[in-house]
């Protein structure tokens, strides 16, 4: 005999996999019809799912939903109800959910090629930071170089002449000995 139940979940649901993970557990049990929603009441996160099938199989669903969750997941409460309206087949939800997670993903995928737009930016403004830091240094060091080079120079000017005067007085000093 065929069961339609909704199981309104709630707690930390959203972003945590859950759809993924219930939709994973209604496939290894052969649930025909399947469909998963983030909704927010009143502020609250919840998770609405509907399943519909053989009835052993939806009683094994629920117990399955009432004691499980993935790991990021924080549930406060599990309600389980009766379910009249029609309910898409598992296939369709797989497929809509596949598209929708590639949509969050191609999201994602240009905020980060905006971002790493950013960053190349803010490396490209250090590398002329660094660039104007190296021609200082560059000058800077000429500077010094010219500095020291007219130092060296004083001295040994003067280094030359000691030793002239020096010579001229040891000549003095051989001369007399």
């Amino acid at each position: 005999m065929m069961k339609a139940k909704e199981i309104a979940i709630n707690g930390k649901v959203h972003d945590v996999g859950y759809r993924l993970f219930l939709l994973s557990e209604a496939e290894s049990l052969f649930i025909e019809k399947f469909d998963a929603r983030n909704v927010l009441v009143e502020g609250e996160q919840h998770l609405i799912v509907r399943v519909e099938g053989v009835e052993e199989r939806i009683k094994r669903f629920i117990v399955f939903a009432e004691s499980n969750y993935p790991p990021e997941a924080s549930v406060e409460a599990v309600e389980v109800k009766d379910y009249g309206d029609e309910i898409r087949s598992i296939d369709s939800f797989r497929q809509s959910l596949i598209v929708f997670q590639l949509s969050k993903m191609a999201q994602l995928g240009v905020g980060m090629l905006g971002k790493q737009d950013t960053m190349l930016g803010k490396m490209d403004a250090m590398l002329e930071k660094q660039d104007e830091t190296i021609s200082v240094i560059k000058e800077e060091s000429e500077k010094t170089r010219a500095v020291l080079k007219e130092k060296i120079e004083e001295d040994v000017e003067w280094l030359k002449e000691e030793v002239i005067g020096i010579k001229a007085t040891l000549e003095k000093v051989t001369e007399k000995v």
